[in-house]
């Protein structure tokens, strides 16, 4: 799961899930989420083979919006099995916040701390701001690690640069998971 929608995020998103030997369902792009927790559900049970990467967004308003309901629907949803959530840091000025375990930042660096927009590490220790992150730490889930605006970071996360803190943050959610082990895959 993933909460960042715009078009930066889908081509990243689209790029790491390829990478990986997973999916990207892309019609959950958009900013904010047009599509409903069961329509997002529905999809992912049609893709054909895992892992399936999902966007949600809450286009900035104050309070749980549509992402973070379409991304509650699914987290609780019985048959799907959340590996770990993509909490995307943005500018919300404190409004809107949530615990992560571990951030990575601009530079591909895990830290405790979390990140800001830009990828940089943040004052708090476990804390990052965003727009669609409200309802996380009600979400029974694995792991939530923070990271700046996907694509982004000043560059340091283009595509065509391969998108290397994206990718760096789904491989630590992969392996955290086992999902690696289960498929057989190592991270050499």
């Amino acid at each position: 799961m993933v909460t960042d929608g715009d078009e930066y995020a889908q081509r990243t998103i689209e790029y790491v899930a390829k990478d990986v030997g997973g999916r990207c369902i892309s019609t959950s792009q958009s900013n904010p989420t047009r599509l409903s927790g069961r329509d997002i559900v529905n999809l992912i049970l049609q893709t054909p083979y895992d892992p399936v990467f999902v966007m949600f967004d809450d286009s900035g308003y104050i309070g749980e919006g549509p992402g973070e309901q379409a991304l509650q629907y699914v987290a609780a949803h019985s048959q799907i099995n959340v590996l770990g959530v993509l909490a995307v840091a943005s500018n919300t000025h404190r409004y809107e916040w949530t615990r992560v375990d571990v951030s990575v930042d601009r530079h591909g660096n895990l830290t405790e701390y979390g990140v800001d927009k830009f990828g940089l590490a943040d004052v708090e220790i476990g804390r990052i701001n965003g727009d669609t992150v409200y309802c996380l730490d009600k979400l029974n889930v694995p792991i939530i690690v923070g990271i700046g605006d996907i694509g982004k970071m000043y560059t340091n996360d283009d595509v065509k640069k391969g998108s290397p803190i994206t990718k760096k943050a789904v491989e630590l959610i992969l392996e955290r998971s086992g999902f690696y082990d289960s498929k057989g895959k190592t991270n050499d």
